[in-house]
């Protein structure tokens, strides 16, 4: 398989969609692919199943606050960098590359990695959505180590991360992140190709072009919303899907803490019922409340569109006054496990519940119907 130009643009908009708000601005990451495609040529992409179990793989990403991703975004040289460090720590260099999640920027970085090393890229992810933490993927929950892990910035500093546990790196990750000015480049989840087959979200580069496909296609169909709802509902992944709301948002508060962009958004429904949904974020969307009632929670995706045109909307685009529809489905199996929800259910964020499936969430009263 290989990558045309318009397969960018389409996995961009896919990618947003399934950013749920964050993963940084994958416009930003469609226009480094394109560069580095244009200098070094089309990555291959390869399924799973056709890389060797004895492959030498990582993972490539950037890593950082939303809000900062779309000023500072990777020259290049930092992603060489980064896999060459790697590959010197561990003593083998890469024989491909995947992507660590799908949402936002980090769907194309990969494709700009692959195209610039002339890796293959599998198409594949660790959680087939956006997380804003390093240890809220696949690999770590099925045993693959995130360490050693290697970070640079755009002046080409780098760093050596080894951790007993992921969450380790994730907090000195973090910490170092915010004095390289909240975005870096990290390689990280050093695994072999057998690893990759058994512990991945498979097909997700895939999945975001045809998502973005659906989206093109609706807005000439007349109804962009209705025709990406009816598409999700024919993939393996994403088929419990809701519009759980149709609003404006009336207040939106949102600040760089700890090098996440966290916050709230309120939208006030359309059909002047007085409704409310209050939908909070931490770099991605976590749980959406209508009227104090939980209508959707991580790890399942809430997802913000334009209401006409069914463009994604990530958090740090949100405004005051916008039209938009909240849409919610489910995510991959593999992580909605009671080993993934440990890692990253509600209560890995903070949220004092328990993870309840999409579609075991009685419809709100008087509200948008699926």
């Amino acid at each position: 398989m290989k990558i045309a130009p318009d397969d960018l643009r389409d996995i961009a908009t896919g990618a947003a969609f399934l950013g749920a708000g964050g993963g940084g601005d994958p416009y930003i990451g469609r226009l480094l692919a394109m560069a580095a495609i244009d200098e070094f040529g089309m990555p291959e992409i390869i399924q799973a199943d056709e890389i060797d179990d004895d492959a030498q793989v990582f993972t490539i990403a950037m890593l950082g606050a939303p809000t900062v991703l779309g000023e500072k975004a990777a020259c290049g040289d930092d992603i060489d960098l980064a896999i060459e460090r790697l590959a010197q720590r561990i003593g083998r260099a890469p024989d491909a590359l995947v992507g660590i999640e799908i949402g936002g920027m980090n769907s194309l970085i990969p494709v700009m990695a692959a195209s610039r090393l002339g890796l293959p890229l599998i198409d594949a992810d660790g959680m087939g959505r956006a997380f804003p933490e390093i240890q809220m993927v696949t690999f770590n929950v099925y045993g693959i180590p995130c360490t050693p892990l290697a970070m640079t910035d755009d002046h080409l500093t780098s760093v050596i991360v080894d951790t007993a546990d992921a969450k380790s790196a994730e907090d000195l990750v973090r910490l170092a992140s915010v004095h390289l000015g909240c975005a870096v480049v990290m390689s990280s989840y050093p695994m072999n190709g057998a690893q990759v087959k058994s512990t991945a979200v498979r097909g997700t580069l895939t999945l975001a072009r045809d998502i973005g496909r659906a989206i093109v296609r609706g807005r000439s169909e007349g109804d962009a919303v209705d025709t990406l709802v009816s598409f999700l509902r024919t993939t393996p992944y994403y088929n419990h899907c809701k519009i759980l709301f149709d609003g404006k948002v009336h207040d939106i508060r949102r600040e760089t803490r700890q090098g996440f962009s966290v916050g709230h958004c309120h939208l006030s429904a359309l059909d002047g019922s007085g409704r409310v949904m209050e939908i909070s974020f931490q770099n991605e969307h976590l749980v959406a409340r209508e009227d104090g009632r939980t209508r959707a929670i991580v790890p399942d995706l809430i997802c913000l569109v334009d209401r006409e045109t069914a463009e994604p909307v990530p958090v740090e685009a949100l405004k005051y006054g916008q039209r938009l529809k909240v849409i919610a489905t489910s995510a991959a199996p593999i992580m909605r496990t009671a080993e993934s929800l440990a890692v990253f259910g509600p209560r890995a964020f903070g949220l004092e519940e328990d993870f309840v499936p999409l579609e075991e969430i009685p419809e709100q009263p008087g509200g948008t119907k699926e």
